[in-house]
């Protein structure tokens, strides 16, 4: 945030009464693990309780067939152990593609109510 913002910010604050200051407060920016744990809670938690369980799942899918294929002496085997890892490693990449994208929609949500406040005080200043 840059000196601009934060003196806005300051501005907003002493015009506003203790309980809006709170939920202004609510919608600030988040740092990384605040953004993550913010996945699960709201409508689309379940959504993605479940997407984290499949990529574990993944993961595990993806790993043993990495081993597996590192052991293996018969190429045929090897070629298609490799295949398996290549998409479980793809698979992977979609599935966190999918969280980040989760998580950027949040966060737009999030400066979408900050604006949407910000209007709702000017309009109650006139």
């Amino acid at each position: 945030m840059n000196k601009s913002e934060k003196e806005v910010d300051d501005l907003i604050h002493q015009a506003l009464s203790k309980e809006e200051a709170e939920y202004f407060d609510q919608l600030g920016e988040q740092n990384i693990p605040q953004m993550l744990f913010g996945l699960f809670k709201g409508k689309l938690a379940w959504m993605n309780i479940l997407m984290s369980i499949i990529t574990l799942g993944v993961f595990a899918f993806t790993a043993r067939s990495f081993i597996e294929m590192l052991n293996t002496e018969v190429l045929n085997d090897k070629l298609e152990l490799m295949t398996y890892s290549i998409l479980g490693f793809v698979a992977m990449a979609l599935l966190k593609t999918w969280g980040w994208n989760q998580i950027d929609k949040n966060a737009l949500l999030r400066e979408i109510k900050r604006l949407e406040f910000q209007i709702s005080l000017l309009k109650k200043k006139d």
